[in-house]
C-alpha cells in the first residue's frame, strides 16, 4: 500500500477573519477526500487585519461599514454571506453562548498571535492548530474579550495548554520579535488578504477556495514534489 504524501502547509491568517474560519472549514473537507493520498502538517502564521485596532475593540457591523466604505445595511448583508460560506464549510460564525448575546466585537489580536507563535515552537502544529480553533470558537461562538490577556489565558487553558507558561510567553520579548516577524514574511510575499496557505514552502493558494480546488491544488503539489519539479 502506498503511503500518504506528507505536503507541509503554512497558513497566514488572523483569529478575526471570518474567512479564515471558512477556508479552515474547507480544506479541511478538501483534506478529508485526500485521506489515505496526502497527509498534511499545518503551522499557522501571524497577519493582523487591523493591526491599529485600539485597546477598546470595535463593533464588528460598524467596523466593516467603516473600513469597507459600506453601509450598515450592507455591512449586514456582507456579514449574510459570510455566515452562509460558513455553513457551507461546515463551520459557524453564529453566536452560540448564552442570551443575551454580546455585542460582536473585533479586537487587536497581536497577543493573540504571540501565543500562536509560542505554541507552535514549544508544543507543534497540532497544539498549535487546537490553540487556533479554540481562538476561532472564542471570538466568532462565544464573543469573547479576546483580546485581553486573561481572557486569552483562559482559552489556552481550555485548549489543554499550560496557564502559566503561556502567559510567560505573552512577556518573552523573543516571542515578540518572531511573530513580528512572521507577518512581516507575510508583508515580503505580498501576502495582502488572508488566508494565504503556502504549500511546501513553494506554492501559494490565495482566499478561501472551496474544497475542490484545495484537492487540485493539493494534488498539483504533490505530484509536482515528488517528480522534483
Amino acid at each position: 500500500m502506498t503511503e500518504p504524501r506528507k505536503l507541509s502547509i503554512d497558513i497566514w491568517s488572523d483569529v478575526m477573519c471570518p474567512w479564515c474560519l471558512v477556508g479552515w472549514g474547507n480544506l479541511s473537507q478538501a483534506l478529508g477526500q485526500l485521506e489515505g493520498e496526502i497527509e498534511a502538517e499545518i503551522r499557522w502564521h501571524a497577519f493582523e487585519l487591523n493591526p491599529d485596532m485600539p485597546e477598546e475593540g470595535e463593533e464588528r457591523t460598524a467596523h466593516i461599514a467603516r473600513k469597507y466604505g459600506r453601509t450598515i445595511q450592507q455591512s449586514k448583508e456582507v456579514q449574510g454571506q459570510m455566515r452562509a460560506a460558513a455553513e457551507a464549510a461546515g463551520v459557524s460564525l453564529d453566536y452560540q453562548g448564552e442570551e443575551p448575546a454580546p455585542d460582536a466585537m473585533m479586537w487587536n489580536t497581536f497577543a493573540a498571535h504571540r501565543l500562536l507563535t509560542w505554541a507552535l515552537e514549544e508544543h507543534g502544529p497540532e497544539a498549535q492548530t487546537r490553540l487556533k480553533l479554540a481562538l476561532f470558537k472564542a471570538h466568532f461562538n462565544q464573543r469573547r474579550r479576546i483580546g485581553e490577556r486573561e481572557v486569552l489565558l483562559d482559552v489556552a487553558q481550555e485548549a489543554g495548554l499550560d496557564r502559566e507558561a503561556a502567559a510567560a510567553a505573552l512577556d518573552r520579548e523573543d516571542i515578540a520579535r518572531k511573530t513580528r516577524t512572521e507577518e512581516k514574511a507575510a508583508m515580503e510575499m505580498n501576502i495582502t488578504g488572508v488566508p494565504a496557505m503556502l504549500v511546501e514552502g513553494r506554492f501559494i493558494i490565495p482566499g478561501a477556495q472551496p474544497p475542490e480546488a484545495y484537492v487540485n491544488a493539493l494534488r498539483r503539489v504533490a505530484e509536482k514534489t515528488v517528480v522534483g519539479g
